[in-house]
């Protein structure tokens, strides 16, 4: 029995070296696709299911390799046969549909349809019946007028730049065509009833399975490029963002000033900016764009410049606003802009404060929290808003905190908001500490506040400001 099983495997080796290096390819491109989980995997993983199933077809077609495994697999390996045989087609369209655009990547879709409804068809008819050919001439109807039309594209350069994706076309073309003579040859000896050599169809099927893995790996490549391109370029667009904001803290007689600034992106939307005018007058002003990431930061980048044209005005939150939102609302399209901006006179103790849809001004005292609110319409959404103003005394000991959304809006597992609530919470219970500590607690208390794996949602920015 071993000696017939042994002259068995020998006189099949040719199909089972096959198989195995199928098998082992189809593994190595899955493989690679779960390690890579970027844009272009998923032409890996349709690629590594297709040759693994070729792979396994011939592995289970050969008898010396059925009849070398356990008896309970021998059982399902006629169902194995079948279902490869039918889903061969879908998998096949979703490997070219990676590569497709436009009309093509409908009719991938509807080749995809019908393989699959002839394939549970024809697998259910062979679960019922026990005959697995029922559907067979049907399915390989489909395959044959989906080849016809992918060699077609393929070998016309206009047709294959309209709809397909292809960095290197002659290499696919070769790849395509040798696949598609030898299933032409492969399907004219069946019929004529002429023997093929066993090794032809693996060789077919390997080159186009090598031309559209090297096409894969050129798309990856150039993805890894472009990736690379912007990365360098949201460096130096960090770089230009982290230039028009403060470098640091301003030192004033009679004030104790801190900012923290997290960007949820390499970009953001918040500013910030400091306006001394001499060592007891200051304004502050803290502005969020809608959105996030570089639209969001070209629009703080403007906020920067419009500054400039209210610089005279700094003594006036209101004028502050008022111009601000007149010079933004001719540049803003789609996006806004909610504003908070605080002048403290130290030397006349007043703080006056005016807002644009912006979170609540934080204003401590004696242990006491109070919410200043006095907010007019975000920026941009009319060209003459007006702003409110509220003026309130100025004692040393007071502490003034403005902040983003950012700040209150990150959820814990539970989805309960970081809120206002939590953040007067920790604002009253660290109300020794100096500025610059109390940010840091704050930012640790977020942190703690939303799950280990949650990403940040949105820019988080803070300035606290004591007055002593």
């Amino acid at each position: 029995m071993q000696d017939q099983l042994l002259a068995m495997l020998r006189s099949q080796l040719v199909a089972i070296m096959s198989g195995a290096v199928f098998l082992f390819i189809g593994l190595a491109a899955c493989t690679l696709a779960a390690v890579r989980r970027r844009s272009g995997a998923r032409l890996f993983v349709w690629l590594g299911i297709w040759s693994g199933m070729y792979g396994a077809r011939l592995l289970v077609e050969s008898p010396a390799m059925t009849a070398a495994l356990p008896h309970w697999i021998q059982i399902g390996v006629p169902f194995l046969k079948t279902a490869i045989t039918y889903l061969l087609v879908p998998v096949v369209s979703l490997a070219w549909l990676e590569l497709s655009t436009g009309k093509m990547r409908l009719f991938l879709h509807a080749v995809i349809l019908i393989g699959l409804v002839i394939g549970v068809a024809g697998i259910g008819f062979f679960v019922i019946t026990g005959f697995a050919e029922k559907l067979i001439l049907y399915d390989d109807l489909l395959a044959a007028a989906a080849l016809l039309v992918l060699v077609i594209i393929v070998a016309v350069p206009g047709l294959s730049r309209k709809f397909l994706v292809l960095p290197n076309r002659p290499v696919m073309v070769v790849g395509t065509l040798v696949f598609a003579i030898e299933a032409l040859h492969f399907s004219v000896s069946r019929a004529l009833h002429y023997q093929t050599w066993p090794i032809t169809g693996s060789l077919g099927l390997a080159a186009l399975l090598f031309s559209l893995g090297y096409v894969a790996v050129q798309s990856a490549l150039a993805s890894e490029r472009r990736l690379l391109s912007i990365e360098n370029e949201l460096a130096i667009a960090r770089e230009i963002q982290a230039s028009i904001l403060p470098s640091d803290s301003p030192e004033l007689k009679n004030l104790r000033v801190a900012a923290a600034y997290r960007p949820m992106t390499a970009v953001a939307g918040d500013f910030y900016e400091f306006i001394p005018v001499d060592q007891n007058r200051i304004g502050f002003l803290l502005a969020d764009v809608t959105g996030h990431g570089v639209p969001a930061a070209l629009i703080a980048a403007m906020i920067k410049v419009a500054m400039q044209s209210v610089v005279a005005c700094a003594h006036d939150p209101r004028e502050v606003l008022r111009g601000l939102n007149r010079v933004l609302f001719a540049q803003l399209r789609t996006q806004l802009v909610s504003a908070a901006y605080l002048w403290l006179d130290t030397e006349n103790r007043i703080a006056l404060y005016s807002a644009a849809g912006h979170p609540p001004l934080l204003h401590c005292r004696e242990g006491k929290l109070e919410r200043i609110e006095s907010n007019g319409l975000l920026l941009g959404v009319l060209p003459n808003s007006d702003y409110p103003l509220c003026d309130m005394p100025v004692l040393p000991g007071d502490r003034f905190l403005l902040y983003t959304d950012g700040v209150i809006e990150p959820e814990n597992p539970l989805g309960h908001s970081f809120g206002e609530h939590k953040l007067e919470q920790v604002v009253h219970n660290n109300q020794s500490r100096p500025p610059s500590e109390l940010l840091d607690q704050l930012l640790s208390e977020i942190r703690q506040w939303q799950p280990a794996s949650m990403a940040q949602k949105d820019d988080i920015t803070l300035i606290a400001i004591d007055v002593v």
